[in-house]
């Protein structure tokens, strides 16, 4: 073998080694879609890691391409290019069979809608039997007894789609996405369909379960308001990633040491995301703020150990935005 061809191969090795780190690595993804009179690009080179035992949230607007991304996640879809690892695994190289069986094993879904959840003719627990009997294990209802009492629905067990509350019904779909003991539970809007009070218990059964099962939990929302219970968020912005939130101090920590009202104040220190190519997201509010518009142009200067970001007609008077 040439001194090229073993530098090519240690490389690749490389590479693995450093995807296998992360239980989700996503590099320069892409997604395309085509139909016979457009194309639509809706993931536009765009970079995630997720550590294992990690209890995320990845935000962004309709349209941003957090579902595009989930989707591909869950292996519902495949990306047109790019890498993307899932717990040391190349998902761009599964044939069918091997992407049947990651969806089966690897990963389990919440869906916002409550019809691709739950089957309304059929008790709770038998809900929640369904997944197992597709894997054919055994000792099913004393398993999926076990997990609705771990979402604290065992006494509504018997109970069909009709008797439980919106609520409910998504706490049963917890149950159902946890049969086979996923590595990672993928969440679709768990929160959209929900009041304020119902949204806070399934977020802490979230995490509950990160914490005492050490599930790797990605909740995919548009709503902000889950950074207060997580300790990462992500966000997307036309197909990239634009920042992340991460949180100052634990969700334990902050509460065990704030009051309530402190609590809601600050608890993340937000950052933007410097992809590979050297491309930054402002945050959108911050533009605002300098009344910059998308294709205006923004001067880039070097402060000792600084980067700081100017309007093009700003003075050395003016206020300055930095970051750091």
């Amino acid at each position: 073998m040439s001194e090229l061809e073993n530098t090519n191969v240690a490389q690749e090795t490389k590479n693995v080694e450093v995807d296998s780190k992360y239980i989700i690595y996503c590099e320069n993804l892409v997604k395309i879609f085509k139909t016979k009179d457009i194309e639509v690009v809706a993931l536009q080179g765009l970079d995630l890691v997720v550590e294992y035992g990690e209890l995320m949230a990845i935000i962004g607007n309709s349209g941003s391409g957090k579902s595009t991304l989930l989707n591909m996640l869950g292996g519902l879809d495949r990306p047109s290019a790019g890498k993307l690892y899932v717990d040391g695994k190349d998902l761009l190289k599964f044939d069918d069979k091997q992407l049947y069986a990651y969806k089966r094993e690897t990963v389990g879904f919440v869906w916002q809608n409550n019809a691709r959840n739950l089957i309304p003719y059929l008790t709770a627990v038998e809900n929640v039997e369904i997944p197992m009997i597709l894997d054919k294990r055994k000792k099913r209802r004393e398993r999926a007894i076990e997990l609705l009492d771990m979402v604290g629905l065992s006494h509504r067990r018997n109970n069909k789609l009709s008797q439980l509350s919106g609520g409910e019904q998504q706490r049963v779909a917890i149950a159902i996405a946890l049969a086979n003991n996923p590595k990672i539970l993928l969440a679709d809007e768990p929160t959209g369909a929900v009041d304020t009070k119902t949204a806070a218990q399934i977020l802490g059964i979230f995490r509950e379960l990160n914490r005492v099962l050490g599930l790797t939990v990605v909740i995919v929302t548009h709503d902000r308001q889950l950074s207060k219970a997580v300790d990462r968020v992500v966000a997307i912005s036309d197909g990239r990633t634009s920042s992340e939130f991460i949180r100052k101090k634990s969700y334990a920590e902050a509460l065990a040491e704030m009051d309530r009202a402190e609590h809601e104040k600050e608890t993340h220190i937000e950052y933007a995301v410097v992809d590979r190519a050297g491309r930054l997201q402002i945050p959108k509010d911050y533009l605002e703020a300098l009344h910059l518009k998308g294709k205006d142009k923004i001067r880039v200067e070097l402060e000792n150990d600084r980067i700081v970001l100017l309007p093009p007609e700003a003075s050395e008077g003016e206020e300055q935005a930095a970051v750091n």
